[in-house]
């Protein structure tokens, strides 16, 4: 059944135009520091990152201000052809708090265990604007999380679709993403009526999963790669059920924990460097038997996991 419940900008059933998107915009307010959680540790961090053979790197900053909203990644100083390259996403959707931290927990307490082994491309939070904000959208009320094409109107996006394309003409292509998310009781509560909102329709309430779940592409499921990511996960976190329709979000539930998107059609982050073997994380933080520290450390399970898997391969 829908939820009449309509979201307080706009008007039911028309799309918002420059007013109501201005409007939600002045509705946003700074509620954590970009600077003081990702830039600083990260920063920190920079002298045991180069003695691993890793740099830290700007590739952009965002136009509502460039100081404050840098676009850092680490990056692996010399890349070797022989080796797989991997590139790891965090924040594409900036309120998604431990698709951050688990990057930064990957650098802090993994990448050493992997820099011998792997090319290695870390961009710890695609969207700062929206981390500082706890938003989904950027500025522009524009998901970057569906932005990942030609001429992308969201800048985060382009900014990231800039830096996979520097490092596959000068370096090589990419062989494993992972790509670092949340689902949250926000995504109800907040996220999907502004969604439904914006583009004028109606919002029909959802059902958030409890638990961890990946999202693999549905042109290239590679389902012993996506379960190779849920038995890492499982160690951590509990994983998400199946609803009664077979079902997580909406979409049917093709192996324990995973469903399966249209990456490319969709303008996902996780089709930007076109590889194989990527994935999307789901982690729920609100669950009553989580923690954030868990879910950090499900993120870092993930892309322990992803990276594991493809070596055994080779």
């Amino acid at each position: 059944m829908a939820n009449l419940t309509f979201y307080p900008i706009g008007t039911a059933g028309e799309k918002w135009g420059e007013a109501e998107k201005a409007a939600w915009l002045a509705s946003t307010q700074i509620k954590r520091s970009y600077q003081d959680d990702v830039v600083t540790p990260l920063k920190a961090m920079e002298e045991e990152l180069s003695a691993l053979g890793l740099g830290i790197v700007q590739y952009g900053a965002l136009s509502i201000n460039a100081e404050r909203y840098p676009l850092f990644a680490v990056k692996s100083q010399q890349f070797d052809p022989q080796k797989p390259t991997v590139l790891v996403t965090g924040g594409v959707h900036g309120y998604e708090t431990s698709g951050v931290h688990g990057a930064l927990a990957f650098l802090t307490n993994e990448a050493s265990n992997y820099v011998q082994q792997v090319n290695l491309v870390v961009a710890v939070c695609v969207s700062p604007w929206g981390y500082e904000t706890i938003n989904r959208w950027n500025p522009k009320a524009i998901d970057p999380n569906r932005s990942f094409y030609a001429n992308s109107p969201a800048e985060e996006s382009a900014a990231l679709m800039a830096l996979v394309a520097s490092v596959t003409s000068v370096e090589q292509g990419f062989d494993v993403h992972v790509d670092l998310h949340e689902t949250t009781d926000s995504d109800e509560l907040e996220f999907r009526p502004a969604l439904c909102a914006r583009d004028g329709i109606e919002y029909d309430k959802g059902t958030i999963p409890d638990g961890f779940y990946a999202v693999g592409d549905t042109e290239h499921s590679m389902d012993a790669f996506q379960k190779a990511i849920i038995d890492g996960v499982s160690k951590v976190t509990h994983i998400a059920p199946a609803d009664e329709k077979g079902e997580i979000i909406g979409s049917t539930v093709v192996q324990h924990g995973v469903i399966n998107y249209p990456l490319k059609s969709l303008g996902l982050c996780s089709s930007v460097t076109g590889c194989i073997y990527n994935t999307t994380t789901e982690v729920y933080p609100d669950s009553p038997t989580a923690t954030p520290a868990e879910c950090n450390l499900a993120q870092v399970a993930a892309i322990t996991s992803a990276i594991d898997y493809v070596l055994a391969q080779r």
